[in-house]
């Protein structure tokens, strides 16, 4: 038999024991569910096909709902696709089913290098390069492109590290912040970088217009103007009209067909680098033949030749001598005897080469600074001039003027944005073969490549091009050419068209962009005033946030310049990557294990110094700007941080907050602190109901009033039963705690235990509640109310239990009486006063628990007083004067008062008290000791019915469970005996309870609190509270139920009272 061959094979090998049951054909799992009809495989019920199925893995068949096969979870893995850009990230969307990406995924060129390098090439190069080299000098300018190079690449670093740390879906920079720095930083810098590219998008614009409107077609503004002076007005009217069409017309493109934007982007990447081409062989042509570029100069001072051609005063022919139009520029006739400009009449006019080529060693000129006023005319330094007279008027005359003041940190801030766009890549890596592979090289790449065209770039252009023409923003020495395109070959329209096809594609992009990384924003649920902005067309196109991008663009429009709108989102874009290398940086440090980049070249100091030089870059470019951006960014961390959506995304803050308070505990001494620093630091023991609800939510209500979310807090609960029976309970009971709390503001954690036995349980949470040093040091708990019903006769024991566990544990106790006459939250006493009675000296917690009540507004307006109560033997004037001084040096405003208490007869009423009171105590213990009798009748009569009906095995069974005391078998004369023995028993003690005599020692005890019950009432019967010191519990046990009566006693009549019963050691002193 297969049993016996079992059972030898047992014995052979000593496995655990194996009963002959074995061969049953009922053989149930731990669950008590029969799962197949026999343990064995060759079972002949089985069928032949499935004889052999699921027995490699029967060990953990019944844990395959939660844990599934390895085989199965790499299957899912392997089909893992990232989610487009705008989706619900794919933690939150198990459920979905995910569609497998079509077509060719892109490599590291397409996919990464093209994009980043289309990005960061664009309008600051063609327009204002080469003013920024001729203002700030080739080695200033080398200075500010090497900085802000410098940060872009240790942020591409940072990017690299964190991009390579696991799959990242769709989302770019928004994604990274918030998966490692959490919802709040995610949330703040994810809306300051769609802000930044978002006014990325209006500068791009702008530059394609300034384009359009000043080397394109002049003639097609649409406000003109004769005056040079108001020549600049006129041009950002111009700017603001056009800009506002073109918005609308990039906008309508973008709805409509964003896929055609997408199309584009090569042909305008291709307009980028074609330009750039074009600028390096002009560069290599201008070593041996310059292009002609004369520029006229008046003295030192350049002129505009917008209005005239020939560079002369006026010129010979045919022996006769004839004025220019440059002489009826500065000349009231065009006579040679006409009244002229002085400084026109004592200078002469030259014309010199404005791009005098690679080998003319004009680089020496152009190696220093040259900033100006605004307003001011270009000069060329070496050039001689003679001075005119001061009140010669400059303007209307045709010089070539600076529009705005110069200074080092403007031009960092304009020169910013062509370094941004190292993003383009990692907003790409749902789309990309290998992300983890593409993004670090192609994006390093990406910024090498461009660092070395702006480098290159500066000292060509130095090499190359006049100072004054480098100086002249808008090429007006040159008749309105683009000062770039006078150097590119075979002509400067091939830069002019190439520029402007450039803009016109990145602000296609900055608007196709911008709105996806809100929709992602929005859709994450983080910021609640945004979630409508996660909504769009039936495709997912977020048609919402392309009217709130279009509309913010249309801001950066309405400012019309280049140069104004560039330092603003230079800050946006300087503040995502400083919080991107503060990411790196706090993952590396915290050493979490989660941290396990494949990208292996970064270091947390070059985090560091990323995330330094991006601060100080903020400043530098405009220091109001960047306090005005980090005041954004730090309204909306807080707004998220109190109302926006709870995410647990294990984030890098979250692991420097668990890494803090570790350090904080370690640091924190484990023990009492100095008397200085003590406060009360709470254990709330709640009371619950059924159904898992808090019995008295006043209670959290008065602890929220006490710490004012100061200290620690903890609020701690018991469940009767056993924790595997109960752990839905517990869970429910957790949240339901945790909900009240968050509605009290009270701010602490919840902790529930679950016990055999209700007094168990409190005696572990006093004994084990906190960590470290953060431990409770005062227990606060509500006076049991119905301590006196007899169904309820565990509670007051508990209650004592309680009382001398804190003694033991040198812990304060509070006892609020009548807990549901507290004030909520919402109340505010408009009068009234907190009494204290201080009665006995146990560390002067009564003194410090109204000064801490009295900070919070429900009780600000409560007047504190103080009653002490003096015996025959003492000076009560003396008392008070002491007592005065006492609160005077504690810096304690209160009304002192002494309560004189003589020495009388004890009352009738008093005898009478005491007495019901022990009869009380003796009839409850001979009714408990007969319901034990009739409760071991019952049982025996149970045991024996069922012993009756057992089978023999059972039978042998019970009769070894049950003591051999006990007989089994009743007679009617054993049980009527047994019945009126107990009878007899219960009459005779309830005739000792009607002659018994009281305890002298209960009614000293049970005077005392009448007498002291009927002065506090006498005083502070209308008081709003009353605190009160608590006297202890009897040494003796048997005295317990006595001891809740002379509380009770105590504290009748009175509304609301605190009985405080101090831990002994000193908490409040006079000393600073």
């Amino acid at each position: 038999m297969v049993c016996e061959s079992l059972l030898a094979l047992r014995e052979l090998v000593h496995v655990l024991p194996f009963s002959k049951a074995c061969c049953s054909s009922n053989t149930k799992y731990g669950d008590g569910n029969a799962r197949e009809s026999s343990p064995f495989i060759n079972n002949a019920e089985l069928g032949r096909g499935n004889m052999y199925e699921g027995k490699n893995m029967a060990l953990f068949e019944e844990e395959m709902d939660s844990n599934p096969m390895v085989s199965s979870l790499l299957n899912k893995l392997a089909n893992y696709t990232n989610l487009t850009q705008g989706v619900v990230e794919h933690e939150a969307d198990d459920d979905s089913k995910r569609k497998e990406v079509k077509g060719p995924r892109m490599g590291t060129f397409i996919g990464v290098y093209l994009p980043c390098l289309q990005n960061i090439l664009g309008v600051i190069l063609f327009l204002r390069l080469t003013w920024i080299v001729g203002t700030a000098g080739v080695l200033e300018s080398f200075i500010i492109v090497f900085m802000c190079c410098a940060c872009t690449m240790l942020t591409a670093i940072s990017m690299s590290a964190i991009a390579t740390n696991g799959v990242v879906p769709a989302g770019g920079s928004y994604y990274m912040i918030s998966r490692s720095l959490g919802p709040e930083f995610g949330g703040a810098v994810g809306l300051c970088f769609y802000l930044g590219t978002t006014f990325a998008g209006a500068m791009y614009i702008l530059g394609t217009i300034e384009i359009l409107l000043t080397y394109i077609t002049p003639n097609a503004a649409i406000f003109k103007v004769t005056d040079v002076a108001e020549e600049s007005e006129a041009m950002l009217n111009n700017m603001r009209v056009y800009g506002t069409c073109i918005i609308i017309l990039m906008a309508i493109v973008v709805f409509v067909g964003v896929k055609y934007v997408n199309k584009l982007a090569l042909v305008f990447l291709a307009c980028v680098i074609l330009s750039i081409i074009a600028i390096y062989a002009g560069v290599i042509k201008s070593a041996f033949d310059p292009p002609d570029f004369p520029i006229c100069l008046l003295g030192n001072r350049t002129l505009s030749k917008r209005n005239f051609e020939v560079c002369a005063k006026f010129t010979e022919s045919n022996n006769e001598t004839k004025t220019t139009p440059l002489w009826g520029l500065f000349c009231d006739s065009p006579l040679l005897n006409a009244t002229c400009d002085d400084y026109f009449i004592r200078n002469n006019v030259t014309e010199i080469q404005g791009i005098p080529g690679i080998m003319s060693g004009v680089l020496a000129d152009n190696l220093w600074s040259a900033y100006s006023e605004k307003g001011s005319i270009v000069e060329k330094k070496d050039q001689p001039s003679v001075a005119g007279s001061e009140d010669s008027k400059m303007s209307g005359l045709p010089y070539v003027f600076t529009d705005i003041m110069t200074y080092f940190t403007m031009l960092v801030g304009i020169y910013f944005p062509s370094v941004t766009g190292i993003m383009a890549g990692s907003n790409r890596s749902g789309d990309l073969k290998d992300a983890q592979k593409s993004i670090p090289t192609g994006t390093i790449l990406a910024i090498s490549t461009t660092s070395f065209i702006y480098l290159s770039c500066i000292v060509l252009f130095g090499a190359c091009i006049e100072g004054v023409i480098l100086r002249d923003k808008f090429g007006e020495a040159v008749k309105g050419n683009l000062v770039v395109g006078t150097l590119a070959w075979p002509s400067p329209w091939v830069i002019v068209i190439g520029s402007f096809f450039s803009t016109c594609g990145a602000g296609l992009q900055s608007l196709t962009g911008a709105p996806r990384l809100l929709q992602a924003i929005a859709r994450d649920g983080i910021v609640p005033f945004i979630q409508i902005f996660g909504h769009g067309k039936a495709n997912g196109e977020p048609t919402w946030a392309l009217l709130l991008t279009a509309g913010i663009c249309e801001i950066g429009i309405l400012i019309a310049s280049l140069d104004s709108v560039a330092p603003i989102l230079s800050m946006f874009f300087l503040m995502c990557y400083m919080f991107v290398n503060l990411a790196c940086a706090v993952q590396t440090l915290l050493r979490t294990p989660n941290w396990r980049p494949r990208f292996k070249y970064y270091h947390w100091t070059l985090s560091f110094v990323g995330m330094s030089l991006c601060l100080a870059l903020m400043f530098i470019c405009s220091w109001y700007y960047a306090l005005i951006a980090m005041l954004i960014a730090g309204c909306i961390y807080k707004y998220i941080e109190y109302r926006g959506a709870e995410k647990e995304w294990g984030d890098g803050i979250r692991g420097l907050s668990l890494n803090a308070a570790r350090y904080a505990l370690l640091r924190v001494e484990d023990g009492p602190p100095h008397t200085k620093n003590w406060r009360p630091q709470l254990l709330v023991l709640l009371n619950l109901d059924n159904e898992q609800l808090v019995k008295h939510p006043r209670l959290l209500s008065f602890t929220s009033q006490l710490k004012a979310g100061k200290g620690l807090t903890i609020v701690g609960s018991v469940l009767q039963g056993i924790y595997l029976d109960k752990c839905t309970e517990t869970q429910k009971a957790e949240q339901n705690v945790k909900a009240l709390m968050s509605v009290e503001k009270t701010k602490g954690f919840c902790q529930i235990v679950v016990s055999p036995s209700f007094r168990d349980g409190i005696s572990y949470l006093i004994q084990s509640a906190g960590l470290g040093g953060m431990k409770h040091n005062t227990v606060l708990m509500a006076w049991p109310q119905s301590w006196k019903q007899t169904e309820n006769r565990f509670s007051w024991k508990n209650f004592v239990d309680t009382v001398r566990e804190t003694t033991a544990a040198q812990q304060a106790l509070l006892v609020a009486k009548n807990i549901d006459l507290f004030p909520t939250n919402q109340e505010r006493f408009t009068e009234g006063n907190i009494d204290v009675w201080w009665i006995v000296h146990d560390g002067g917690m009564l003194m410090l628990l109204p000064f801490l009540l009295r900070q919070h507004k429900v009780w600000r307006k409560c007047k504190m007083r103080i009653f002490t109560v003096a015996q025959m033997d003492d000076n009560s004037i003396q008392m008070k004067k002491d007592l005065q001084m006492f609160l005077y040096h504690l810096r304690l405003n209160a009304q002192v008062e002494v309560v004189e208490m003589f020495e009388n007869d004890i009352s009738a009423f008093t005898y009478e008290k005491t007495l019901m009171m022990e009869q009380r105590s003796q009839m409850l213990k001979q009714m408990q000791l007969s319901k034990n009798e009739r409760e071991r009748e019952a049982q025996l009569i149970h045991d024996k019915n069922t012993a009756s009906r057992s089978a023999p095995a059972a039978e042998a069974s019970v009769a070894a469970a049950v003591p051999e005391k006990v007989h089994m078998t009743w007679t009617k004369e054993k049980f009527v005996a047994e019945k009126h023995k107990n009878k007899d028993s219960n009459v005779s003690g309830f005739k000792d309870i009607f002659n018994m005599k009281p305890n002298q020692s209960n009614v000293r005890r049970m005077h005392t609190a009448v007498k002291l019950n009927g002065v506090v009432l006498n005083k502070s019967q209308d008081a709003q509270l009353v605190l009160l010191n608590m006297p202890g519990p009897p040494k003796n046990r048997k005295g317990d139920e006595n001891y809740m009566e002379f509380l009770e006693v105590l504290t009748e009549g009175l509304d609301r009272v605190l009985l405080v019963r101090g831990s002994g050691r000193e908490v409040i002193t006079i000393y600073s």
